[in-house]
């Protein structure tokens, strides 16, 4: 399978290196009995979210048998269930995404999708209110493997706080800190996640404007951003860390199937926002910007014929 161009976020460089792959449109627009394999995340996850929509929009434009959606522990192990050739399709996290890993296939984009928001999240009634106050904390920074528990060990170590580290997903970082049995925990994922919108007043987030700086320059794939207000019913927003999110596949993937996703992802796009808000920011023109990731040719031939 020939190469595809990386793509940068210039538009009049994209249109031109769309235009220099020289591929053809014209893919077959059902694929009857087909079933997806999806690789998504927690249960109360945005990923799991926009998964089950997603393959519910895909079943119906492309005569697709029922897919079979998996819950995992996130980035990291959906891009090893790629690389092994277990899943069709699966969400990252651009940080996880661009890690050396071993596997039998290789890994393109469809498309960038939405940014995920580092979130660390202490109870309401405690008395943390900074990073630097997680010193000596017993502290959740996801699943092993996840894409939380990669850039929670990134900040901890450019931070040079001494935690005590404990791995649980979501769900479980939640419990335990309701219950007191860890003082804050990571979670990087859309807005809103679920999980923490139902927790309500009785958590907050910890505002990272003054680590950002140190943290950037070492690892510039994340951007400085913030959690609105309104998202969780915060008093003000919450400076942070955004990381974008990758569609993938694996180059087991036919060009025409490739297209008919990255084209049905888009169409079913009201469905999605409906799913979760974070799928507002899906949009044909982010979409190709993937770098360092090598989109799919199928999904370059989408992009080449899109009016962008």
């Amino acid at each position: 399978m020939a190469r595809t161009p990386r793509l940068t976020r210039l538009g009049a460089l994209v249109l031109a290196l769309l235009a220099a792959a020289g591929l053809t449109a014209g893919c077959d627009t059902t694929f009857p009995g087909t079933s997806l394999r999806i690789a998504t995340g927690v249960p109360t996850g945005v990923y799991s979210k926009l998964g089950g929509a997603l393959a519910t929009a895909w079943e119906g434009q492309l005569d697709l048998a029922p897919s079979d959606v998996k819950f995992t522990n996130g980035s990291g192990e959906n891009v090893q269930l790629l690389l092994d050739g277990e899943v069709d399709v699966a969400f990252s996290a651009a940080d996880v995404a661009t890690e050396p890993r071993v596997g039998e296939h290789g890994v393109l984009a469809l498309a960038r999708i939405y940014d995920d928001y580092l979130h660390v999240v202490v109870r309401s009634d405690g008395p943390i209110h900074s990073l630097g106050e997680l010193a000596g904390k017993r502290v959740s920074v996801g699943t092993r493997d996840s894409g939380t528990s990669v850039i929670a060990k990134r900040v901890l170590k450019v931070t040079g706080l001494p935690t005590q580290i404990t791995e649980y997903n979501l769900d479980e970082s939640m419990a335990r800190l309701q219950r007191g049995e860890v003082d804050a925990f990571f979670w990087s994922g859309g807005l809103p996640t679920g999980g923490i919108t139902a927790a309500g007043d009785s958590v907050r987030l910890v505002d990272l404007a003054e680590e950002l700086p140190a943290i950037r320059e070492q690892f510039p794939i994340y951007n400085a951003s913030s959690v609105p207000a309104a998202v969780y019913g915060s008093e003000t927003a919450v400076t942070t860390l955004a990381v974008p999110n990758f569609l993938l596949v694996s180059d087991l993937m036919s060009d025409d199937m490739a297209e008919a996703l990255v084209s049905g992802m888009f169409a079913a796009r009201g469905e999605l926002v409906r799913a979760n808000r974070a799928a507002q920011a899906i949009d044909v023109l982010p979409g190709i910007e993937t770098d360092p990731v090598p989109l799919h040719p199928g999904a370059v031939r989408y992009y080449r014929e899109a009016d962008i």
